[in-house]
């Protein structure tokens, strides 16, 4: 069974490019109904999705994009395909038969999903925890206990009869190592109980026809499932990392006369066994997605499931008057954090950076400093890449996941990441971004997740901009030698042990702070039962 996978800046951090409303729900549910449709190898003729009572899914798992990404992962689609709104429908169309259930199991993570699924005369069942970011992990399969991330091509093998022998991990090694030398990425699994045995190999790419049919006449496994990789950055058999923390980081080699974004490179090469030059072009490529994101929000957007009409046209339009308070780069950042949050919000393309709840803030700080600076899109680049390895610091020890964390682990750790990344677009040291990192993350602990009628949007908008602003001045703080006190890394532990403490009310359950106001859930009724909130030109609150 594998361990806990290597963080990759790609993987868990700035990603994935995806619709919807939230990163734990929509991009993590897609993942996992993607691994569920490959169990079975194909859509389901009924599933049963079970969530615990006292998990954040029973009282989000519809209006914060569960279902729409557990559906369109079980229809085999990408997280950022446009058909996700209708994934719903295109489910039913395919004559799947869902039911949802909610059940008392103390489940220790609140993103638990219980899957139960039929196809054709047999049974599977998959549990699976999402865990920030669209992260996942798979933790059991047909009631066998798994660690899988979607970063390997895994191959099981069951055997109900009792045919499997405590050789057969060794009799699969020498097949797969003969015909697929090098190609292991996790050491060989075999599990045994009282009614049968299953073996899980994991590797860097499929297994080879020939040594699948080997496996499977000289083994004879009564089932066998394949399973692909879902995120974008696989591993690979001499995956390691340089470094996992800021201390550690401090401590190697030349640490201080590189900057922030060489460190990420040379990071993420190692993790993922890719070139700089295929590291550097996969931010380039997510900063092209980022400032399509931001005119497309400043044109305005449309959507019928959310709180707020398009807020963004008009903030153009009053920045392009006068009529705010300065006109400078504050205000910039204001509009393109805007801008990205509705786009977010009308299920047009995003990037989860660190999530979706959260994906304005460094994006909008970042390419905001840019265009001031009079950057190019390869600078902005190496800024986010600089974030991302911020990002690593804090997912080692921690999560992204607000059910885990609150905001202060999503909106916290975009303030962390931005101001880190500024102070490397002004040409500071990494020990100075470091310092901006600290500062922002503590000025933004406790912070409650609570959205205003169980969608992604209010408090959310004013959180993103709070995070973004936040990182401007802790960047410009730490540029000016403003000394952080606390170190980063003591930082993201203080954070943890402070979600620890936080009540799970204000832990994206709509339980608790502005989800229970009034207001509030007025919103939430008209929004379910006429598809408007209300809100436009504010007539809710008349």
């Amino acid at each position: 069974m594998a361990g806990h996978m290597l963080v990759s800046i790609f993987n868990d951090v700035i990603g994935p490019v995806m619709r919807g409303p939230s990163s734990s729900h929509c991009a993590a549910g897609l993942r996992i109904g993607r691994m569920a449709r490959d169990l079975i190898q194909g859509t389901p003729d009924s599933v049963l999705f079970e969530f615990d009572q006292a998990g954040s899914l029973p009282t989000t798992h519809e209006s914060q994009g569960s279902d729409m990404g557990l559906f369109g992962g079980l229809l085999g689609w990408e997280a950022d395909d446009a058909r996700l709104p209708q994934s719903k429908k295109a489910i039913e169309a395919a004559g799947t038969n869902v039911t949802f259930r909610t059940i008392n199991v103390g489940d220790p993570h609140p993103n638990t999903y219980r899957i139960h699924l039929n196809k054709g005369n047999s049974t599977y069942s998959l549990r699976a925890i999402s865990t920030g970011g669209g992260m996942i992990t798979v933790i059991r399969m047909n009631d066998w206990s798994v660690s899988l991330h979607g970063d390997t091509y895994a191959t099981l093998f069951e055997w109900t009869d009792g045919g499997a022998t405590h050789d057969m991990d060794s009799l699969c090694t020498n097949i797969i190592q003969q015909d697929m030398p090098e190609r292991l990425t996790h050491p060989i699994s075999l599990q045994h109980d009282g009614n049968g045995s299953l073996l899980l190999v994991e590797t860097f790419e499929p297994l080879h026809d020939k040594t699948l049919k080997r496996i499977l006449v000289e083994t004879k496994p009564s089932r066998h499932h394949a399973l692909n990789p879902v995120l974008p950055v696989l591993s690979h058999r001499a995956m390691r990392v340089p470094f996992s923390s800021a201390a550690e980081l401090m401590q190697t080699e030349h640490a201080g006369e590189a900057p922030l974004w060489k460190h990420a490179v040379a990071y993420e090469m190692l993790r993922g066994g890719i070139s700089e030059d295929a590291v550097l072009q996969k931010m380039k490529d997510i900063v092209i997605i980022l400032r399509k994101s931001v005119r497309e929000g400043v044109a305005g957007t449309s959507y019928s499931d959310r709180v707020l009409p398009a807020q963004s046209p008009k903030l153009a339009a009053a920045l392009q008057s006068g009529h705010l308070i300065g006109d400078g780069l504050l205000n910039d950042i204001l509009l393109s954090t805007s801008a990205m949050m509705e786009v977010k919000s009308s299920m047009g393309v995003i990037v989860a950076a660190p999530t979706a709840g959260a994906c304005a803030a460094l994006p909008a700080a970042v390419l905001s400093v840019c265009d001031v600076l009079k950057k190019d899109d390869d600078a902005a680049a190496k800024a986010l890449l600089a974030a991302g390895l911020i990002g690593v610091f804090i997912a080692t020890p921690w999560s992204f996941a607000a059910e885990s964390g609150g905001c202060q682990a999503e909106g916290g750790s975009a303030a962390a990441m931005a101001a880190a990344a500024l102070v490397g677009l002004a040409g500071g040291p990494t020990h100075q971004s470091l310092t901006a990192a600290s500062l922002a993350l503590q000025s933004m602990l406790g912070l409650i997740c609570d959205p205003v009628a169980n969608r992604v949007e209010v408090p959310c908008l004013g959180k993103n901009v709070l995070a973004a602003t936040n990182a401007l001045a802790c960047a410009n703080m730490a540029l000016a030698g403003f000394h952080h006190v606390i170190p980063f890394d003591e930082v993201v532990l203080t954070a943890r042990t402070v979600a620890e403490q936080m009540p799970r009310e204000v832990k994206c359950t709509a339980l608790g702070g502005l989800s229970t106001t009034p207001t509030s859930k007025f919103i939430e009724q008209q929004l379910a039962t006429t598809g408007n909130s209300g809100c436009d030109g504010c007539s809710c609150f008349q």
